[in-house]
This record gives structure tokens, C-alpha cells and sequence, in this order.
């Protein structure tokens, strides 16, 4: 048995990842934004271990989820799930800054940063990083126009960025599996282990280094052809630092 932490599990892909782990045994704690969302989560995944409330829109609440997860942990794995997709215009959080950003890539940061560390993190991007920009400069869209889904597209880049600057620096966490997968294309993705039996998300609380995973995406890439995603990982537990052309660049710098 281990214990996971989802964010953003309150529905969709991580109500779902979580209901999962919960048949298989796991102990996993939900996040919701609000005491309504943690309501109908706890509705829905009634074993639940615990639920932590806060909104990763915000610094003070971000970091308020950190000290609930630090209660709850320490963590077999900690799944960084939550986001936001593109909107028609541009939205400042409680601490001014871009929402998408401040949800899909600073509140992971803080909260990698805050919580102890686990055995395992995983962070959820998408296709949509191939198109994204590493120019710092204007990084909550004040001087630019508004480009929702160029925002959400930077943001995944930054995530994937986050997972493998984490490999490099973090000695004891380098040798874990970063899950690169498609955020968008969340519900036609399967995550497989080439070594142990069961349920696919069984795999994301055993220890990774024993573990070869592929993660293949059947979302069309062009018109009638379906392309399989290639993982950000070579078989056994180190970053493969080498670009492919399907990953974009910058997230290796």
C-alpha cells in the first residue's frame, strides 16, 4: 500500500486516477480548490484518505496546501495534475499575476519546494509544449497581447522544463519516472509497465526504478495516421537528456 497525493482530483483525469488507486488499495488524498469541490470529490471517492482545500491560484493558499500535505505525508508519490486551459482573455490572480501561470507552473514549483520530499513526482504536460516559448521576459503577458493558448502552451513547456531540471538537481529523485504526458489528450493516454502486472496506475505507487514504462499517446497527430508518444525516459531510471524532435528543446536547458 502506498500513499499519493493528486492535485486538482476534485474530477476529470485526477478524480479518475484517484478512484483507481483507491480500488487498487492505495491510500490517496484529493485536492480540491473549495469546500463545494471537495464535497462532491469526497461524494465521488468515498475511501478517500484525506482531502486538502486550497486554491493554487493563490501563493498564500498554495503554500497553505504545502503545510496540509506535509500533515498528511511523507508520500509514495505526489501527482501534480491540476491546471488550466487556455481562456479568451487574460485573468490576474489574487497576487497579479497570469492565471494560467500562476496555476500550471508556479503552484507546482511551490508546492515541490514546500512539500517533503516523496519518492516519486510526476508532473502532467502536453503536446502543447512543443509549441510553447522559453523567453522570460514578459512571462504574465503585460506588454504582449493575449494569446490564451500560446499561455497554456509555455506553461506545459515550463512543467516539462521543471520535471527534468528536478532530475538533475535532486540526486534521490533523479532516478524516479517523470510522467511527460498529453494533459489534452488526458483521457485516450495509457500509461504501461513493461514489468508488472495489474492496473496501469498501480505502477505509479512501486518504487521506479524497478520499473520500464512507455507512455503512448493514440491522439491523432495528423489526419488518418496516429502516432505514438515517445517518453521523455530510456528504459531504467535516468533522464534521457537527448532532444527528440517530438520534445521541444528548451526543456533540457
Amino acid at each position: 500500500m502506498s500513499r499519493l497525493l493528486i492535485t486538482g482530483s476534485s474530477d476529470g483525469l485526477g478524480l479518475m486516477a484517484a478512484k483507481r488507486l483507491i480500488a487498487s488499495g492505495h491510500q490517496v488524498i484529493l485536492h480540491a480548490r473549495n469546500q463545494g469541490r471537495a464535497r462532491d470529490a469526497q461524494t465521488a471517492a468515498t475511501k478517500a484518505y484525506g482531502m486538502m482545500v486550497g486554491d493554487l491560484a493563490s501563493i498564500a493558499e498554495t503554500r497553505g496546501l504545502a503545510d496540509q500535505a506535509n500533515r498528511l505525508g511523507p508520500f509514495d508519490a505526489v501527482i501534480h495534475n491540476a491546471g488550466v486551459g487556455d481562456g479568451e482573455r487574460r485573468v490576474e490572480s489574487v497576487d497579479g499575476l497570469e492565471h494560467i501561470f500562476a496555476i500550471n507552473v508556479l503552484a507546482p514549483y511551490l508546492l515541490t519546494a514546500l512539500i517533503e520530499q516523496p519518492k516519486r513526482l510526476i508532473y502532467l504536460s502536453s503536446g502543447m509544449h512543443r509549441g510553447g516559448d522559453p523567453d522570460l521576459t514578459d512571462l504574465q503577458w503585460k506588454r504582449r497581447r493575449w494569446n490564451g493558448s500560446q499561455a497554456y502552451s509555455d506553461s506545459k513547456l515550463f512543467d516539462a522544463a521543471l520535471a527534468l531540471a528536478l532530475a538533475r538537481r535532486w540526486p534521490a529523485v533523479r532516478r524516479l519516472r517523470r510522467a511527460h504526458r498529453h494533459a489534452d489528450a488526458a483521457s485516450r493516454c495509457s500509461v504501461r509497465s513493461a514489468s508488472a502486472k495489474g492496473s496501469p496506475l498501480d505502477d505509479l505507487a512501486r518504487p521506479a526504478v524497478n520499473l520500464r514504462h512507455e507512455v503512448q499517446s493514440t491522439r491523432k497527430m495528423r489526419p488518418g495516421r496516429r502516432q505514438p508518444y515517445q517518453p521523455l525516459t530510456k528504459q531504467g531510471s535516468v533522464a534521457d537528456s537527448r532532444p527528440r524532435p517530438e520534445q521541444h528543446p528548451g526543456i533540457f536547458d
